[in-house]
């Protein structure tokens, strides 16, 4: 009986080990695919930082001039009467064009008077809702909101760049910006607007735009950095070389 006894003893403690086992090798198994995730998201983030003018396409011609100068007609802030013009061609659907978003607005701020601003649309044929974006900142242009939407559609793009009713998220945008909800709806299917943003594709096509965001600095293209630093240190020379 005793013999029985420890036998059943040996046969749950080795249960009990076996136990053990499978939780200690389930807790390496979670820890490997934690760490495998994080070295995902890094290498992702690293991508998105280093290699941002080559997802609208293929890398710049850094010998391409402006064929198309700026004109009234363009989406321009700062002084425009300013030596150093920097236009940049953009799609709001475009992640790395959202992540120069806020570099370009504090170059704006950082160098006041000194720099003009100019945005221009080049939307790409692979984001669905690019062109209907750039619709909805043109309509809003129509009643002097054209900044405000475009810093909207960009501070927001995670919530339109898929949808299938992104335009009723752009006449929320539209509503919160107190514009005119029915002017707003006809401007936004307007063959004027759709025309300012082909005109604007097109004179990108002209001056060898294969990718977003591409910018010009006084009428020639130059090479994106991957950070603010280094873009404020070009522009910072461009100001310099024209007092």
């Amino acid at each position: 009986m005793e013999e029985q006894q420890i036998t059943k003893k040996e046969r749950w403690e080795l249960k009990r080990q076996e136990k053990l086992e499978r939780q200690e090798n389930g807790a390496k198994s979670r820890l490997i695919k934690r760490f495998l995730l994080w070295a995902l998201v890094l290498a992702g983030t690293a991508g998105l930082i280093f290699g941002m003018v080559k997802l609208g396409g293929s890398e710049p011609d850094q010998s391409a001039i402006l064929i198309n100068a700026v004109s009234p007609s363009d989406w321009t802030k700062g002084n425009k009467e300013a030596k150093v013009v920097l236009v940049e061609y953009s799609d709001f659907q475009c992640p790395a064009c959202a992540y120069y978003y806020p570099l370009l607005k504090k170059l704006s701020q950082d160098f006041g008077d000194k720099v003009s601003f100019t945005y221009r649309h080049f939307p790409l044929r692979q984001h669905i809702n690019a062109r209907l974006a750039a619709y909805a900142a043109e309509a809003a242009g129509k009643q002097n909101k054209f900044w405000e939407m475009h810093d909207l559609i960009f501070e927001n793009q995670t919530k339109w760049e898929n949808r299938g009713d992104a335009e009723k998220v752009f006449k929320e945008f539209a509503n919160s910006l107190d514009l005119n909800a029915d002017l707003f709806k006809n401007d936004l299917d307007s063959k004027e607007i759709k025309d300012k943003v082909e005109n604007d594709l097109q004179s990108g096509v002209k001056s060898q735009v294969n990718s977003t965001p591409t910018i010009f600095l006084n009428g020639k293209k130059i090479e994106v950095p991957p950070n603010y630093d280094e873009l404020q240190n070009i522009i910072n020379e461009a100001v310099k070389n024209n007092p």
